[in-house]
């Protein structure tokens, strides 16, 4: 018999093997999906205030996204001992890695377009695809390899 452990122990919270990254991923994948969400809904609209909301989704994504990076690879380093990737967990690092550039390129446009005072270039929903598919492959794995979409 196993004992049992308690939920509200901050050292079970805090020094679990990997719980910090599947906490964290959350948040830089939410914002950035609404940035996406929010960018379009501004491409159609002739208000601003969803330009404004998208930079900020944009921004909180690229500022959220370094914490999940570095507690994935702390997660590899604790649980796996820095043993070489492959399979699931290779591809879950790469679309990660992929994501966070992307998030941080977007959030870069936004920025460089607010501070020149011009309009955000066409192409970037192009980035902005190319960073929903990264999102999208990075946690769609992240769930095989957490066990929530299956065994790992």
């Amino acid at each position: 018999m196993t004992a049992a452990v308690n939920p509200f122990d901050l050292r079970t919270v805090l020094l679990a093997r990997h719980a910090q990254h599947v906490v964290l991923i959350h948040f830089p994948l939410a914002l950035y999906l609404a940035g996406v969400a929010l960018d379009l809904a501004g491409s159609w609209s002739d208000t601003d205030k969803f330009g404004e909301a998208a930079y900020y989704n944009f921004a909180l994504a690229a500022i959220f996204a370094l914490p999940a990076v570095a507690t994935g690879l702390i997660a590899w380093q604790w649980q796996l001992e820095g043993q070489r990737l492959k399979g699931t967990l290779l591809g879950h690092l790469l679309a990660g890695a992929t994501a966070t550039v992307v998030i941080c390129l977007t959030w870069s446009l936004h920025f460089r377009a607010r501070r020149r005072k011009s309009n955000l270039p066409r192409v970037r929903f192009f980035l902005e695809a190319a960073g929903t598919l990264a999102v999208v492959v990075a946690g769609h794995l992240g769930g095989f390899l957490s066990g929530v979409n299956g065994s790992n």
